[in-house]
Protein backbone atom coordinates (compact mmCIF):
# COMPACT_ATOMS: atom_id res chain seq x y z
CA UNK A 1 0.00 0.00 0.00
CA UNK A 2 3.05 2.48 0.45
CA UNK A 3 3.55 2.61 -3.65
CA UNK A 4 -0.27 2.54 -4.59
CA UNK A 5 -1.34 6.07 -3.65
CA UNK A 6 1.75 7.92 -4.76
CA UNK A 7 1.44 5.53 -7.88
CA UNK A 8 -2.44 6.23 -8.37
CA UNK A 9 -1.55 9.94 -8.28
CA UNK A 10 0.80 9.67 -10.84
CA UNK A 11 -1.73 7.99 -13.00
CA UNK A 12 -4.63 10.55 -12.40
CA UNK A 13 -2.31 13.22 -13.10
CA UNK A 14 -1.03 11.76 -16.88
CA UNK A 15 -5.26 11.36 -17.68
CA UNK A 16 -6.10 15.21 -16.26
CA UNK A 17 -7.86 17.17 -18.86
CA UNK A 18 -10.27 18.97 -16.59
CA UNK A 19 -13.62 17.30 -15.59
CA UNK A 20 -15.65 15.83 -18.17
CA UNK A 21 -18.67 16.42 -16.15
CA UNK A 22 -19.17 19.36 -13.38
CA UNK A 23 -19.90 18.49 -9.96
CA UNK A 24 -22.62 20.93 -8.63
CA UNK A 25 -20.66 23.29 -6.44
CA UNK A 26 -22.30 24.32 -2.88
CA UNK A 27 -22.96 22.67 0.34
CA UNK A 28 -22.41 18.64 0.27
CA UNK A 29 -22.62 16.40 3.45
CA UNK A 30 -20.55 13.55 3.37
CA UNK A 31 -20.26 10.04 5.32
CA UNK A 32 -17.56 7.58 6.41
CA UNK A 33 -19.51 4.45 6.31
CA UNK A 34 -19.15 2.23 9.40
CA UNK A 35 -20.38 -1.44 9.46
CA UNK A 36 -22.49 -0.93 12.41
CA UNK A 37 -24.62 2.17 10.77
CA UNK A 38 -22.67 4.55 13.04
CA UNK A 39 -21.79 6.47 10.48
CA UNK A 40 -19.34 9.74 10.58
CA UNK A 41 -20.99 12.51 8.86
CA UNK A 42 -19.72 16.09 8.20
CA UNK A 43 -19.69 18.57 5.73
CA UNK A 44 -17.92 20.03 3.04
CA UNK A 45 -18.25 22.65 0.27
CA UNK A 46 -17.45 22.33 -2.87
CA UNK A 47 -15.87 25.18 -5.09
CA UNK A 48 -15.22 25.16 -8.75
CA UNK A 49 -13.34 28.04 -10.87
CA UNK A 50 -12.89 26.91 -14.44
CA UNK A 51 -10.81 23.17 -14.19
CA UNK A 52 -10.06 23.85 -10.74
CA UNK A 53 -11.76 21.56 -8.25
CA UNK A 54 -11.78 22.44 -4.55
CA UNK A 55 -13.20 21.50 -1.08
CA UNK A 56 -13.60 23.18 2.34
CA UNK A 57 -14.17 20.88 5.25
CA UNK A 58 -16.17 22.46 8.16
CA UNK A 59 -16.53 21.58 11.73
CA UNK A 60 -17.70 24.24 13.26
CA UNK A 61 -15.20 27.44 13.46
CA UNK A 62 -13.03 25.11 11.31
CA UNK A 63 -12.36 25.62 7.94
CA UNK A 64 -10.04 23.22 6.43
CA UNK A 65 -9.55 23.82 2.24
CA UNK A 66 -8.49 20.74 0.23
CA UNK A 67 -7.19 21.76 -3.42
CA UNK A 68 -5.10 18.88 -3.96
CA UNK A 69 -7.80 16.90 -6.75
CA UNK A 70 -6.85 15.65 -9.53
CA UNK A 71 -9.95 14.51 -11.59
CA UNK A 72 -9.89 11.89 -14.78
CA UNK A 73 -13.20 11.71 -16.20
CA UNK A 74 -15.91 10.36 -13.84
CA UNK A 75 -13.30 9.47 -11.18
CA UNK A 76 -11.25 11.71 -8.45
CA UNK A 77 -8.67 11.16 -5.96
CA UNK A 78 -8.71 13.79 -3.22
CA UNK A 79 -5.10 14.21 -1.44
CA UNK A 80 -5.87 15.80 2.29
CA UNK A 81 -3.66 18.52 3.13
CA UNK A 82 -1.09 17.71 6.26
CA UNK A 83 -2.17 14.00 6.48
CA UNK A 84 -1.35 10.72 5.29
CA UNK A 85 -4.89 10.52 4.44
CA UNK A 86 -6.99 10.53 0.55
CA UNK A 87 -10.39 9.63 -0.85
CA UNK A 88 -10.72 7.84 -4.32
CA UNK A 89 -14.02 8.49 -5.22
CA UNK A 90 -16.71 8.23 -8.47
CA UNK A 91 -19.01 10.41 -9.53
CA UNK A 92 -22.76 9.29 -10.19
CA UNK A 93 -24.21 12.75 -12.10
CA UNK A 94 -23.06 16.10 -10.84
CA UNK A 95 -24.83 15.66 -7.06
CA UNK A 96 -23.46 11.82 -5.51
CA UNK A 97 -19.80 10.64 -4.83
CA UNK A 98 -19.60 7.21 -3.93
CA UNK A 99 -15.78 5.74 -2.99
CA UNK A 100 -13.24 4.78 -0.49
CA UNK A 101 -11.23 6.94 2.35
CA UNK A 102 -7.62 5.74 2.82
CA UNK A 103 -5.46 6.87 5.54
CA UNK A 104 -2.17 5.88 6.94
CA UNK A 105 -1.44 3.69 10.35
CA UNK A 106 0.69 2.33 12.33
CA UNK A 107 -0.28 -0.88 11.48
CA UNK A 108 -0.35 -0.05 7.53
CA UNK A 109 -3.20 1.59 5.34
CA UNK A 110 -7.01 1.90 6.77
CA UNK A 111 -10.13 1.87 4.04
CA UNK A 112 -13.30 3.18 4.96
CA UNK A 113 -16.34 3.40 2.55
CA UNK A 114 -17.67 6.32 1.46
CA UNK A 115 -20.82 8.95 -0.02
CA UNK A 116 -21.45 12.02 -0.14
CA UNK A 117 -24.60 14.52 -1.37
CA UNK A 118 -25.17 17.26 -2.53
CA UNK A 119 -27.35 20.40 -1.64
CA UNK A 120 -27.32 19.09 2.15
CA UNK A 121 -26.23 21.99 4.59
CA UNK A 122 -27.35 20.36 7.54
CA UNK A 123 -24.54 17.61 9.83
CA UNK A 124 -27.50 15.92 11.41
CA UNK A 125 -31.21 16.82 11.33
CA UNK A 126 -33.36 17.92 14.09
CA UNK A 127 -37.32 16.17 15.01
CA UNK A 128 -37.60 17.93 18.01
CA UNK A 129 -36.74 21.26 19.97
CA UNK A 130 -34.05 20.88 22.62
CA UNK A 131 -35.02 19.23 25.81
CA UNK A 132 -32.20 20.83 27.56
CA UNK A 133 -29.13 23.15 27.68
CA UNK A 134 -25.86 21.64 27.84
CA UNK A 135 -23.31 24.16 27.96
CA UNK A 136 -20.80 24.15 30.19
CA UNK A 137 -18.18 22.41 31.16
CA UNK A 138 -18.29 18.70 32.26
CA UNK A 139 -16.45 15.85 33.59
CA UNK A 140 -16.46 12.84 31.77
CA UNK A 141 -15.87 9.13 31.34
CA UNK A 142 -14.90 7.12 28.67
CA UNK A 143 -14.83 3.25 29.23
CA UNK A 144 -12.23 0.97 27.59
CA UNK A 145 -12.89 -1.95 26.24
CA UNK A 146 -11.63 -4.19 29.67
CA UNK A 147 -14.34 -1.80 31.70
CA UNK A 148 -12.27 0.72 32.84
CA UNK A 149 -12.51 4.62 32.92
CA UNK A 150 -10.43 7.13 31.64
CA UNK A 151 -11.24 10.61 32.42
CA UNK A 152 -11.76 13.96 30.12
CA UNK A 153 -13.41 17.04 30.18
CA UNK A 154 -16.15 18.07 28.22
CA UNK A 155 -16.88 21.94 27.29
CA UNK A 156 -20.14 22.47 25.01
CA UNK A 157 -21.46 25.37 23.71
CA UNK A 158 -24.96 24.93 23.02
CA UNK A 159 -28.26 27.34 21.12
CA UNK A 160 -31.30 25.85 20.28
CA UNK A 161 -30.87 22.64 18.65
CA UNK A 162 -27.40 23.80 17.97
CA UNK A 163 -24.32 21.94 19.50
CA UNK A 164 -20.06 22.46 19.42
CA UNK A 165 -17.76 21.78 21.29
CA UNK A 166 -14.86 19.36 22.21
CA UNK A 167 -13.25 16.71 24.99
CA UNK A 168 -10.14 17.30 26.23
CA UNK A 169 -7.97 14.24 27.61
CA UNK A 170 -4.79 14.40 29.32
CA UNK A 171 -2.78 14.10 26.33
CA UNK A 172 -4.85 16.45 24.08
CA UNK A 173 -8.02 17.46 22.58
CA UNK A 174 -10.72 16.10 19.74
CA UNK A 175 -10.39 19.62 18.83
CA UNK A 176 -13.66 20.97 16.68
CA UNK A 177 -16.58 18.92 17.16
CA UNK A 178 -20.03 20.13 15.56
CA UNK A 179 -23.64 18.89 15.98
CA UNK A 180 -27.10 19.19 17.32
CA UNK A 181 -29.33 18.52 20.31
CA UNK A 182 -32.38 16.70 19.14
CA UNK A 183 -35.48 16.34 21.91
CA UNK A 184 -33.41 14.36 24.61
CA UNK A 185 -30.52 13.55 22.82
CA UNK A 186 -26.77 14.80 21.15
CA UNK A 187 -24.78 14.03 18.09
CA UNK A 188 -21.70 15.01 17.24
CA UNK A 189 -19.11 14.70 14.90
CA UNK A 190 -15.79 15.79 13.22
CA UNK A 191 -13.35 15.11 10.51
CA UNK A 192 -10.18 16.71 9.37
CA UNK A 193 -8.28 13.86 7.68
CA UNK A 194 -6.61 12.34 10.74
CA UNK A 195 -10.00 12.54 13.37
CA UNK A 196 -13.10 10.32 12.08
CA UNK A 197 -15.15 10.53 14.93
CA UNK A 198 -19.14 10.35 16.50
CA UNK A 199 -20.37 10.74 19.61
CA UNK A 200 -24.12 10.34 20.61
CA UNK A 201 -25.63 10.05 24.05
CA UNK A 202 -29.05 10.84 25.94
CA UNK A 203 -29.39 13.93 27.88
CA UNK A 204 -30.64 12.94 31.24
CA UNK A 205 -31.01 16.31 32.28
CA UNK A 206 -28.93 19.52 32.47
CA UNK A 207 -26.60 18.00 34.80
CA UNK A 208 -26.79 14.17 33.45
CA UNK A 209 -25.34 12.62 30.21
CA UNK A 210 -25.21 9.07 29.85
CA UNK A 211 -25.76 5.90 27.64
CA UNK A 212 -22.88 7.41 25.19
CA UNK A 213 -21.06 5.78 22.85
CA UNK A 214 -17.83 7.36 21.20
CA UNK A 215 -17.50 5.97 17.79
CA UNK A 216 -13.48 6.49 16.02
CA UNK A 217 -12.70 5.40 12.25
CA UNK A 218 -14.05 2.27 11.07
CA UNK A 219 -14.15 -0.24 14.05
CA UNK A 220 -13.87 1.41 17.27
CA UNK A 221 -16.81 1.80 20.04
CA UNK A 222 -16.28 2.90 23.56
CA UNK A 223 -19.02 4.00 26.02
CA UNK A 224 -19.17 7.17 28.07
CA UNK A 225 -20.89 9.68 30.41
CA UNK A 226 -20.64 13.26 32.39
CA UNK A 227 -21.86 14.56 34.67
CA UNK A 228 -21.86 18.57 34.86
CA UNK A 229 -18.98 20.18 37.11
CA UNK A 230 -17.90 23.76 36.54
CA UNK A 231 -14.56 22.69 38.66
CA UNK A 232 -13.61 19.42 36.53
CA UNK A 233 -9.89 18.79 36.52
CA UNK A 234 -7.80 15.79 34.49
CA UNK A 235 -5.00 14.14 36.27
CA UNK A 236 -1.11 14.31 34.50
CA UNK A 237 -1.27 11.31 33.66
CA UNK A 238 0.85 12.14 30.55
CA UNK A 239 3.88 13.86 32.68
CA UNK A 240 7.58 13.24 31.76
CA UNK A 241 10.60 14.06 33.49
CA UNK A 242 13.98 13.80 33.48
CA UNK A 243 15.72 11.08 34.82
CA UNK A 244 17.54 11.65 38.11
CA UNK A 245 21.17 12.93 37.67
CA UNK A 246 20.20 14.87 34.10
CA UNK A 247 19.97 17.85 33.41
CA UNK A 248 20.58 18.24 29.53
CA UNK A 249 19.26 16.44 26.58
CA UNK A 250 22.01 14.95 24.27
CA UNK A 251 20.04 14.12 20.62
CA UNK A 252 21.38 14.62 16.68
CA UNK A 253 18.90 13.68 13.94
CA UNK A 254 18.44 14.12 10.16
CA UNK A 255 16.54 17.47 9.51
CA UNK A 256 14.56 16.97 6.07
CA UNK A 257 16.65 17.43 3.56
CA UNK A 258 19.03 15.01 5.17
CA UNK A 259 21.89 17.38 6.98
CA UNK A 260 22.33 16.29 10.33
CA UNK A 261 21.01 18.50 13.49
CA UNK A 262 22.41 18.47 17.07
CA UNK A 263 21.33 20.13 20.22
CA UNK A 264 25.01 21.31 20.66
CA UNK A 265 24.60 22.31 17.40
CA UNK A 266 26.21 26.58 17.45
CA UNK A 267 22.72 27.78 16.50
CA UNK A 268 21.11 26.62 20.04
CA UNK A 269 24.13 27.85 22.58
CA UNK A 270 23.33 30.63 24.84
CA UNK A 271 19.67 30.76 23.71
CA UNK A 272 16.30 29.47 24.77
CA UNK A 273 15.72 26.16 22.96
CA UNK A 274 12.05 24.90 22.65
CA UNK A 275 12.05 20.95 21.64
CA UNK A 276 9.00 19.88 19.79
CA UNK A 277 8.07 16.17 20.43
CA UNK A 278 5.70 15.55 17.38
CA UNK A 279 4.26 13.29 14.58
CA UNK A 280 2.95 14.01 11.34
CA UNK A 281 -0.14 11.71 12.38
CA UNK A 282 -0.67 13.81 15.08
CA UNK A 283 -3.84 16.42 14.65
CA UNK A 284 -3.18 17.63 18.15
CA UNK A 285 0.07 18.45 16.87
CA UNK A 286 -0.82 20.36 13.87
CA UNK A 287 -2.65 22.70 16.23
CA UNK A 288 0.87 23.07 18.24
CA UNK A 289 3.20 23.40 14.84
CA UNK A 290 0.23 26.40 13.51
CA UNK A 291 1.07 27.69 17.46
CA UNK A 292 4.95 27.51 17.05
CA UNK A 293 5.41 28.39 13.81
CA UNK A 294 3.69 31.94 13.94
CA UNK A 295 5.24 32.42 17.74
CA UNK A 296 8.93 31.55 16.25
CA UNK A 297 8.26 34.02 13.49
CA UNK A 298 7.60 36.45 16.20
CA UNK A 299 10.85 35.87 18.65
CA UNK A 300 13.38 34.08 16.47
CA UNK A 301 15.47 37.38 16.78
CA UNK A 302 15.59 37.10 20.63
CA UNK A 303 17.46 34.67 21.27
CA UNK A 304 14.46 31.97 20.60
CA UNK A 305 14.83 28.51 18.95
CA UNK A 306 12.59 25.88 18.27
CA UNK A 307 13.15 22.55 16.82
CA UNK A 308 10.81 19.65 16.31
CA UNK A 309 11.43 15.57 16.73
CA UNK A 310 9.17 13.81 14.55
CA UNK A 311 8.20 9.84 15.07
CA UNK A 312 6.49 9.11 12.29
CA UNK A 313 4.82 6.04 11.08
CA UNK A 314 8.05 4.58 8.82
CA UNK A 315 11.21 3.74 9.46
CA UNK A 316 12.15 4.74 5.99
CA UNK A 317 13.76 8.11 5.92
CA UNK A 318 12.37 9.15 2.57
CA UNK A 319 8.59 8.55 3.89
CA UNK A 320 8.76 9.79 6.91
CA UNK A 321 10.77 13.18 5.57
CA UNK A 322 7.57 13.53 3.09
CA UNK A 323 4.85 13.39 5.57
CA UNK A 324 6.82 15.89 7.89
CA UNK A 325 6.92 18.39 4.88
CA UNK A 326 3.37 18.21 4.32
CA UNK A 327 3.70 19.86 7.47
CA UNK A 328 6.60 22.35 7.02
CA UNK A 329 4.65 23.60 3.98
CA UNK A 330 1.45 24.10 5.38
CA UNK A 331 2.15 25.82 8.76
CA UNK A 332 5.46 27.76 6.71
CA UNK A 333 7.59 26.28 9.30
CA UNK A 334 10.93 28.04 9.25
CA UNK A 335 12.74 26.23 12.33
CA UNK A 336 14.39 22.99 11.49
CA UNK A 337 11.91 19.54 12.03
CA UNK A 338 14.18 16.45 12.36
CA UNK A 339 13.54 12.55 11.21
CA UNK A 340 14.33 10.27 14.10
CA UNK A 341 14.24 7.18 12.67
CA UNK A 342 12.00 5.69 15.01
CA UNK A 343 8.40 5.11 14.87
CA UNK A 344 5.78 6.37 16.82
CA UNK A 345 4.52 2.57 17.81
CA UNK A 346 7.94 1.24 18.87
CA UNK A 347 7.52 0.36 23.02
CA UNK A 348 11.57 1.86 22.99
CA UNK A 349 11.24 5.11 21.62
CA UNK A 350 12.34 7.37 23.93
CA UNK A 351 15.51 4.82 25.15
CA UNK A 352 16.64 5.09 21.73
CA UNK A 353 15.81 9.00 20.64
CA UNK A 354 16.07 11.04 24.19
CA UNK A 355 17.14 8.75 26.88
CA UNK A 356 17.47 11.29 29.38
CA UNK A 357 13.83 11.34 30.00
CA UNK A 358 11.18 9.11 31.52
CA UNK A 359 8.73 7.70 28.76
CA UNK A 360 7.33 9.80 26.01
CA UNK A 361 3.36 9.77 26.51
CA UNK A 362 2.06 12.54 24.94
CA UNK A 363 2.15 13.81 21.26
CA UNK A 364 2.71 16.56 21.13
CA UNK A 365 4.80 17.27 23.95
CA UNK A 366 7.29 20.52 24.69
CA UNK A 367 10.55 20.72 26.46
CA UNK A 368 12.12 24.45 27.02
CA UNK A 369 15.57 24.61 27.62
CA UNK A 370 16.88 27.74 29.33
CA UNK A 371 20.01 29.65 28.08
CA UNK A 372 22.41 27.59 30.45
CA UNK A 373 21.50 24.43 27.85
CA UNK A 374 19.63 22.96 31.24
CA UNK A 375 15.81 21.42 30.77
CA UNK A 376 13.65 23.98 32.96
CA UNK A 377 9.93 23.17 31.90
CA UNK A 378 8.36 19.86 30.72
CA UNK A 379 4.38 20.28 29.23
CA UNK A 380 2.92 17.28 27.68
CA UNK A 381 -0.04 17.63 25.38
CA UNK A 382 -1.48 20.66 23.70
CA UNK A 383 -4.80 22.41 24.18
CA UNK A 384 -5.34 23.34 20.89
CA UNK A 385 -8.18 26.19 19.57
CA UNK A 386 -10.89 24.23 19.44
CA UNK A 387 -11.12 24.40 23.34
CA UNK A 388 -11.02 27.67 23.69
CA UNK A 389 -9.79 29.86 26.88
CA UNK A 390 -8.09 26.72 27.59
CA UNK A 391 -5.97 27.77 24.61
CA UNK A 392 -6.03 30.64 25.46
CA UNK A 393 -4.41 30.38 29.08
CA UNK A 394 -2.08 27.37 27.52
CA UNK A 395 -0.86 29.90 24.66
CA UNK A 396 -0.40 32.72 28.02
CA UNK A 397 1.28 30.17 30.14
CA UNK A 398 3.45 28.99 27.02
CA UNK A 399 4.72 32.72 26.34
CA UNK A 400 5.21 33.67 30.22
CA UNK A 401 7.97 29.98 30.64
CA UNK A 402 9.81 31.61 27.54
CA UNK A 403 9.66 35.45 28.63
CA UNK A 404 11.27 34.16 32.10
CA UNK A 405 13.76 31.95 30.43
CA UNK A 406 14.68 34.98 28.48
CA UNK A 407 15.50 37.15 31.41
CA UNK A 408 17.90 34.19 33.18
Amino acid sequence: MKKILPLMSVLFAACTGGPTTSLETGEWQGKLLREDGNHIVFNFEVRQKNDSLSWVIKNGEEKIEVTDILLNGDSILVHMPVFESSFKLIKHGTNKLIGTWTKAGSAGFIDMPFEAVSGTKERFSTKQKAGNNISGKWSVKFFRADGSPRPAIAEFVQKDNDLSGTFITPTGDYRYLKGVVDGDSLKLSTFDGSHAYFFKAYINSDNSIGKGFYYSGATSTEPWEAVKNDTASLPDVAAMYLKEGEEKLDFSFPDLDGKRVAITDERFKNKVVIVQIMGSWCPNCMDETAFLSTFYKKNKDRGVEIVALAYEYYEDFNLAANSVKKFQKRFDVQYPMLVTGVTVSDTLRTEKTLPQLTKIKSFPSTIFIGKNGKVARIHAGFEGPGTGKRHEALKKEFEETVEGLLKQ
